[in-house]
């Protein structure tokens, strides 16, 4: 097993590998390769935390970073890391190389100076990486709302002194819907199917912790 940097010869391997593993996932399809394909040419884009990780020489997850901001009542910025895509190949899910993939970026994220990673995503999978409901560090998204789904994890010690703070994305992670179709469009077709998982993602991202 080995994780490195992705390079320019992985690149086309990482946006199939993420086509496949988010396909029907959340919505029928997917754009999350879409995002992988377009983020890596944005100004937010961190490419030293831009890793993929191999079994065999085969490269089979990858995970990257942009940076987002959070803002405070007196609009003070704070520049932190989001993460995503994060992928694993489906036949290779459920073996830890997710864990060790993310706390291996973790450690690195710290040691650029990083304090504060903030994501969206499934607690499930997150809470023992370490990931706190944003609620519990007092971070909102603009509506003043704490989605459940939003989770922080500090990078360092006591890094929020409990001030409101608002959070937000790269404008990368604005998605064009029609730029993103086209691009699935032009590869291998893959069917465009209704999941369960896709009725727990549209519940989870439509609740908010109170």
């Amino acid at each position: 097993m080995l994780i490195r940097n992705e390079e320019n010869r992985d690149y086309e391997e990482v946006e199939r590998i993420t086509r496949k593993a988010f396909y029907n996932l959340y919505v029928p399809g997917c754009v999350e390769h879409y995002l992988v394909h377009v983020m890596r040419g944005h100004e937010d884009f961190v490419p030293e935390l831009d890793f993929v990780i191999e079994e065999d020489g085969r490269v089979i997850g990858n995970i990257m970073y942009t940076k987002a901001k959070l803002v405070d009542e007196e609009k003070r910025e704070k520049e932190v890391l989001t993460f995503g895509p994060v992928c694993i190949l489906p036949e290779y899910q459920r073996k830890g190389y997710g864990k060790m993939l993310m706390e291996y970026s973790f450690e690195k994220a710290a040691a650029l100076g990083y304090d504060a990673i903030v994501i969206f995503g499934n607690p499930g999978n997150y809470v023992a990486r370490g990931f706190r409901s944003c609620k519990k560090y007092n971070i909102c998204i603009e509506n003043g709302l704490y989605p459940a789904a939003m989770m922080v994890k500090e990078l360092g010690e006591d890094v929020f002194d409990g001030r409101k703070w608002t959070y937000y994305d790269s404008p990368v992670m604005q998605i064009d819907e029609a730029e993103a179709r086209r691009f699935d469009d032009a590869l291998e077709k893959m069917e465009k199917q209704n999941q369960p998982s896709q009725e727990e993602f549209y519940i989870l991202s439509s609740s908010y912790v109170q």
